[in-house]
């Protein structure tokens, strides 16, 4: 259900409108599905006090709308052997429009790339790399990022220790309607 390909910024007037058409109950949903995503219907209606009818129509319309865009697992990226979290800043050689979609379609075909951000500043986008030791990444790094379109340069950083990581997102920030 996850939405393919670049999702866009919502122009600022628009973003004092979003979560506008939520309610407590989709709040809540949208905590307790942050929280476990595997909740059987049944116990996230016991756990927002909706009855599951009701709670199941809602978790679809939260879908429909792209509150939710899509569920999956929370890996330990150690234990599946990809020891090495990089921080990759990408200087591209020319900024022109067609210039940086064809390196962000390049990005998004690596799966050792698993999250990029087009950055401010200095640099052009920002990559969280994973690797499965230092040699793996270094080959990576030389053979494939740098081989990248309209790639310049690469500076890299390397976690040395997680300190929060897949976190849910606020929602306090949101205005609850009555939809």
């Amino acid at each position: 259900m996850a939405i393919p390909g670049k999702t866009p910024d919502p122009a600022p007037e628009a973003a004092d409108r979003l979560g506008a058409d939520l309610d407590r109950y989709d709040v809540a949903i949208l905590r307790e599905l942050q929280q476990e995503a595997r909740l059987s219907n049944a116990e996230l209606a016991s756990r927002i006090g909706l009855s599951a009818a009701p709670t199941w129509r809602r978790v679809r319309w939260l879908e429909e709308q792209g509150y939710i865009t899509g569920y999956r697992a929370e890996l330990d990226r150690r234990r599946i052997g990809l020891g090495v979290l990089a921080f990759v800043r990408i200087d591209a050689d020319r900024n022109t429009a067609a210039a940086t979609r064809s390196l962000e379609e390049a990005i998004r075909r690596l799966p050792e790339v698993i999250s990029c951000h087009y950055i401010s500043g200095s640099g052009t986008f920002e990559l969280q790399v994973t690797a499965t030791d230092l040699d793996a990444f270094s080959r990576f790094a030389l053979d494939t990022l740098l081989n990248l379109p309209h790639v310049k340069d690469l500076h890299t950083s390397f976690s040395l220790g997680e300190v929060k990581s897949g976190g849910a997102l606020p929602l306090a920030h949101l205005r609850v309607a009555g939809r």
